[in-house]
């Protein structure tokens, strides 16, 4: 189990036709004192709406963070294996590009490991925390749904599985090995991590979910493929 020890944080971003939140959510992110050493890694999935631009800009600003740009749209879980490899925190977290979610939160996260008490910590919707904006039903009875049988193929009690806000140390990204390129990386990390009997805690967060004509991507069809994905990893 981690030691509480930590040296540096690393904040893995996926990028994919952000340009409307990009620059904000990288101020947000860059002002939280995380009271940590922390570098940001930001990857481009080949973004069609000006975030490129935007990431070079960017990029020659802040020449402290690490960015990379895919030649091709590969999905979100392609865009955070790339980032891992980057990535040279003791501890990774993901955060998206989008502004759902606090980065204030990702402190939350750090309580837990900076004790000693875990080796990857999910934030949670579901349990309480600040904020949440009212959205759609069907999307959250999706949501713990999908928990739910993912918690029956893993054995895990997880009160959100889909939650992006994720945080390892560096030791359990190493172990695993990770194949899915969009949103089935929710299902397949969480069912690796739990086959490899890392202690794993819930903390819960703030949520700015946001509609389809702000920019949310995921869809039925991604909820349908998790359904396949948790079956599949249930034994891969």
């Amino acid at each position: 189990m981690f030691d509480g020890n930590i040296m540096k944080l690393s904040i893995v971003i996926p990028v994919y036709n952000e340009r409307n939140t990009i620059r904000e959510l990288l101020g947000r992110v860059a002002a939280v004192d995380y009271g940590v050493e922390w570098n940001i890694v930001l990857v481009d999935d080949f973004s069609t709406d000006g975030t490129r631009d935007e990431l070079k800009a960017l990029e020659r600003e802040h020449p402290e963070w690490t960015f990379a740009y895919h030649d091709k749209n590969m999905g979100k879980g392609a865009a955070l294996r790339t980032g891992f490899k980057d990535a040279d925190g003791d501890l990774v977290v993901i955060q998206d590009a989008d502004l759902e979610y606090d980065p204030e939160d990702i402190k939350l996260l750090l309580a837990p490991m900076q004790r000693g008490h875990a080796d990857v910590v999910f934030g949670s919707r579901f349990i309480g925390g600040g904020a949440h904006r009212v959205l759609y039903f069907w999307h959250s009875v999706g949501n713990r749904f999908l928990t739910l049988f993912s918690n029956m193929m893993t054995d895990l009690n997880l009160t959100d599985m889909e939650v992006c806000y994720k945080m390892f140390k560096r030791e359990v990204l190493e172990s695993l090995t990770l194949t899915e390129d969009r949103f089935g990386f929710e299902v397949e990390v969480t069912a690796k991590v739990a086959r490899g009997n890392w202690v794993i805690y819930e903390v819960p967060i703030s949520y700015y979910g946001r509609n389809y004509d702000e920019g949310k991507k995921i869809t039925w069809k991604d909820g349908v493929h998790a359904l396949w994905c948790i079956i599949k990893f249930r034994f891969v």
